[in-house]
C-alpha cells in the first residue's frame, strides 16, 4: 500500500539528501548543469547559464507542494554535487524509477551508490512501493554499476529507446529490485 511522504531529508554516512532550493542554481550549474561530461545520457543540454537553472529550480520547488515528489539534492561536505529523484511513479502497481546525475568530480567514490541506498530504502519503508527501477544508458556502464551495488538485478535492454539531448538514439538497461529481496 503506497503511503506518499514527499522529499523528506535523509541523511547518510557522508550526505544529507534534501529538498533543492532556487539558492542551489549556481552549485548545480557548476556542479553538473552545464558540464556535457554529465548531460550527455540525460533529456537536457547543458544549460549555458544559470538563469536556466534557476528557472528549473523554481519549477521543481513548486511541485515539493505535492507529496508524491521525490527531488533529492545530494549535499556533500557543505555543496550540492548532483541530484537523485523518482523519474517516474506508478502507485497502482507500486512501482517507482530513479534516476540520477552528479558532478564529473565527485565520481567513482561510491557517493551515488550510497544516495541510491538510502533512497531505495526510504521507497520501501516509507512509501511502500514493491518494485525499484533504475534505467541507464548502456554507453553509460557507471550507472550501471551503481545499480548493480545498491542490489538490483538486470532485467535486459530497450534498443535504441531513449533520445538524448545530443539527438542520439541510446540503448537502455533496465534493473530492478523487489520489496522481498531488499527486505533479505
Amino acid at each position: 500500500m503506497i503511503s506518499h511522504k514527499g522529499t523528506k531529508p535523509i541523511q547518510t554516512e557522508r550526505l544529507l539528501l534534501r529538498r533543492f532550493a532556487v539558492e542551489d542554481a549556481e552549485a548545480m550549474f557548476e556542479n553538473w548543469a552545464n558540464d556535457e561530461r554529465v548531460t550527455r545520457f540525460l533529456s537536457f543540454l547543458p544549460h549555458g547559464k544559470v538563469e536556466v537553472t534557476k528557472e528549473l529550480l523554481e519549477g521543481w520547488c513548486a511541485a515539493y507542494e505535492k507529496d508524491s515528489t521525490y527531488n533529492w539534492a545530494i549535499e556533500y561536505a557543505g555543496t550540492v554535487i548532483g541530484s537523485i529523484s523518482v523519474v517516474d511513479f506508478n502507485a497502482r502497481s507500486e512501482r517507482a524509477a530513479i534516476g540520477y546525475c552528479m558532478g564529473f568530480d565527485y565520481w567513482n567514490k561510491g557517493i551515488m551508490t550510497e544516495a541510491a541506498k538510502a533512497v531505495i530504502d526510504y521507497l520501501f519503508s516509507e512509501v511502500g512501493v514493491n518494485r525499484v527501477e533504475i534505467s541507464h544508458a548502456v554507453k553509460n556502464p557507471g550507472s550501471g554499476r551503481v545499480a548493480q551495488k545498491c542490489g538490483l538485478q538486470y532485467e535486459g535492454t530497450r534498443r535504441e529507446y531513449f533520445k538524448s539531448s545530443a539527438g542520439k538514439f541510446l540503448d537502455i538497461a533496465l534493473y530492478a529490485i523487489l520489496r522481498r529481496d531488499w527486505e533479505q
